[in-house]
């Protein structure tokens, strides 16, 4: 059974690049379980879902509470008598000047991109682990691996996560647990205009939340460990070569955006 197939739980489900996963997975034989806090959203991607696979459920959850995060994750497993897959990819975004930034606001932009999905891992690991098969997706964001001008927050959080994945694949080298890291580039969903958030200093082309879907499903189904979508790789592997050069690329666009 591929790690698309099987029983398959999303987080951030209920819009973008989560709803058009779910659809998609239920449309290639898995049974998804989908989570996200909107109910009325959420409700329309589990009808869809159940078009091709009647089995699917959903969750209504806010995952900035650790506590209902994990609580998500033993009841898909108990529902679904297993999960052959885990896709973290709820996150909220974060575009503010560094200096104009809460601790309040770092904290919650960490609690839901990176401590959340974090708990859901480490709750279903052991399980995972027991079976000797399983595989964790960790959606990150080409912001785990670039820094981007006024989301210090986010690119933290996105930052850990991709650190996180990177030794969770390490250490789970030798077991029957497969981690994946994927890393959107500019996707055209609602995160672009969330409330809360400073504007986009980006204004270039963006893909589709479905096409977005479509270059997950082939990461991992995949030999290697990281994807990008749409193929970001040269631009993160020029960033690492010549960093001084990059921080004063993006230091001349933030005084672009200031003047």
């Amino acid at each position: 059974m591929s790690a698309t197939t099987g029983n398959v739980l999303v987080t951030g489900a209920s819009s973008g690049i989560g709803a058009a996963l779910a659809r998609l997975l239920a449309e290639r034989g898995a049974t998804v379980g989908i989570v996200a806090r909107r109910r009325d959203r959420l409700s329309q991607v589990l009808e869809d879902c159940r078009r091709s696979s009647p089995g699917s459920r959903m969750w209504v959850a806010d995952l900035g509470d650790l506590v209902a995060a994990e609580r998500v994750v033993d009841e898909a497993w108990d529902a679904f008598g297993h999960l052959d897959t885990l896709v973290n990819n709820a996150a909220i975004p974060k575009r503010r000047h560094v200096t104009r930034l809460t601790p309040d606001e770092l904290a919650e932009v960490m609690r839901v991109n990176f401590e959340s999905p974090v708990r859901m891992i480490m709750r279903v690991l052991p399980r995972m682990l027991d079976r000797d098969a399983g595989t964790i997706v960790n959606v990150a964001s080409a912001a785990g691996r670039l820094g981007v001008l006024h989301e210090a927050a986010y690119c933290a959080s996105k930052f850990a996560l991709s650190g996180w994945s990177e030794v969770m694949a390490i250490d789970l080298a030798s077991t029957g647990v497969r981690i994946r890291l994927v890393h959107p580039g500019p996707i055209d969903t609602e995160i672009w205009s969330l409330p809360g958030n400073e504007d986009p200093v980006y204004d270039g082309p963006k893909v589709s939340p479905e096409e977005c879907a479509d270059g997950i499903v082939e990461a991992v189904e995949g030999d290697g460990f990281e994807a990008y979508v749409p193929d970001m790789k040269a631009i993160v592997e020029g960033k690492t070569s010549a960093i001084d050069d990059f921080i004063a690329g993006s230091a001349l666009m933030e005084r672009g955006t200031t003047t």
